[in-house]
């Protein structure tokens, strides 16, 4: 009879430490799954810290915004003011200088009424009247108009059966203005009606006859002697 090679009686032997020993990619894997609720949490507080930032940033940003609409307004308004000075400092400077003209432009109204304002001088009193009028300076008063107290004063005084009302019959010297300002008034004469003119046949009655003429009415006449 032949022997059997020993060699195939039986499996061979495997340690046992051999089938407890699992892949590296499995181990791995098992870690990530253990980590993951942690790094889960983790994203979490991040993101809301991010938050936390984010608002505090958007808070300064609308400071900061407020802020400069507040300096830009202060400097819009400190724009607008100094142009209204500068304008004012200019309308006063003009309307210093065309008040030390006007006995000047008096002179040559003078001149002028009295056929006195010919050749040279002619030209050089239109050249002036001529810039004081592009500066803005308009005189005013004329004969026939009412008159107003607060652009005419009255140097004369009289009646006239021609008026209904305070006229300026003369205007004795003409007034001047710039823009809103008046620089001299206007010096005239007036007139005003004459004292108990327009009582005429229209006249109301006398009130104290109106009541006699109602008690002779209602007694048959006046007494008889």
């Amino acid at each position: 009879m032949t022997e059997e090679p020993k060699g195939f009686e039986s499996e061979p032997d495997v340690p046992s430490e051999a089938s407890d020993k699992q892949p590296d990619s499995a181990k791995d894997a098992g870690a990530a799954d253990e980590a993951a609720p942690g790094q889960g949490g983790g994203d979490a507080k991040e993101l809301t810290a991010l938050r936390a930032q984010l608002d505090q940033v958007r808070t300064a940003l609308n400071e900061r915004t407020a802020d400069l609409q507040r300096l830009q307004a202060e400097y819009q308004n400190y724009r607008r003011r100094v142009e209204r000075d500068r304008i004012a400092v200019k309308e006063i400077a003009v309307a210093n200088l065309l008040t030390e003209l006007l006995p000047v432009l008096d002179d040559i109204g003078r001149a002028r009424e009295h056929g006195e304002l010919v050749g040279g001088f002619k030209s050089v009193a239109e050249s002036l009247e001529t810039v004081a009028a592009k500066l803005g300076l308009q005189q005013f008063g004329k004969e026939g108009e009412p008159f107003d107290p607060l652009v005419h004063e009255a140097l004369m005084h009289s009646y006239s059966p021609d008026v209904t009302q305070t006229t300026c019959v003369q205007i004795l010297q003409p007034g001047y203005r710039l823009g809103e300002r008046n620089l001299r008034p206007a010096r005239v004469a007036v007139a005003e009606p004459q004292p108990g003119a327009g009582k005429g046949d229209d006249a109301p009655e006398d009130p104290d006859a109106a009541v006699d003429a109602a008690d002779d009415e209602e007694t048959g006449g006046p007494d008889q002697g």
